[in-house]
């Protein structure tokens, strides 16, 4: 997203409450993490107001995105969530996100969690993340990729500069702050992170 999101998200009623208090808000719980990889991948294609709108269909289907229960689902899950109108009734997208939660029980074996991987993994630019995640995960190219990043908080650029919740975030300090990344301010400046 972009600047443009600033400006339309808050006060809407759907886009309003993830702009504000998610977006670009750092987190190391694994289901969140793992939602937002599925979300941003059933995005693609699609607008993001019809992916939160189908938000609590998603948590419904896929387990309120429990790692170990996807990472279990097999032949008859998948047909289920086919028939799920609900969701974003798509095999590939199904099956990568079934295959993904498999794969970040791996990075639990070599690395604790999730969020252990990806902090291992920091800072990275968005080029070299999508390289990374698309050798780690399934249906992640470099759009699913900057999105996901940037709403966890590990690339700037999920709010504008003069957006308050930009200051809110800064506060937690979000991963781009603790690494020498440059980026658009939105402006058409280039700034450094605080990390610099």
């Amino acid at each position: 997203m972009s600047a443009a999101y600033c400006r339309l998200a808050p006060g809407h009623p759907i886009h309003g409450l993830y702009h504000d208090t998610e977006y670009g808000f750092p987190s190391a719980d694994e289901s969140v993490l793992f939602e937002r990889l599925v979300l941003e991948i059933n995005q693609a294609g699609l607008s993001w107001l019809t992916i939160l709108k189908k938000r609590a269909a998603f948590r419904a289907a896929f387990a309120d995105f429990e790692v170990d229960r996807v990472a279990a689902f097999g032949p008859t899950e998948i047909e289920r969530l086919l028939a799920d109108p609900g969701i974003i009734r798509n095999r590939l997208k199904i099956e990568a996100t079934i295959e993904n939660a498999r794969r970040i029980r791996t990075l639990r074996q070599s690395h604790g969690s999730f969020a252990t991987w990806l902090d291992a993994h920091h800072p990275r630019s968005q080029e070299d993340w999508t390289r990374l995640l698309r050798q780690t995960f399934r249906f992640t190219g470099g759009q699913i990729v900057n999105e996901f990043l940037m709403s966890l908080g590990y690339l700037p650029g999920a709010h504008a500069p003069d957006c308050p919740i930009f200051t809110r975030i800064l506060d937690h300090s979000p991963p781009w702050t603790r690494g020498p990344l440059e980026f658009d301010c939105g402006n058409g400046s280039v700034g450094k992170s605080a990390g610099e």
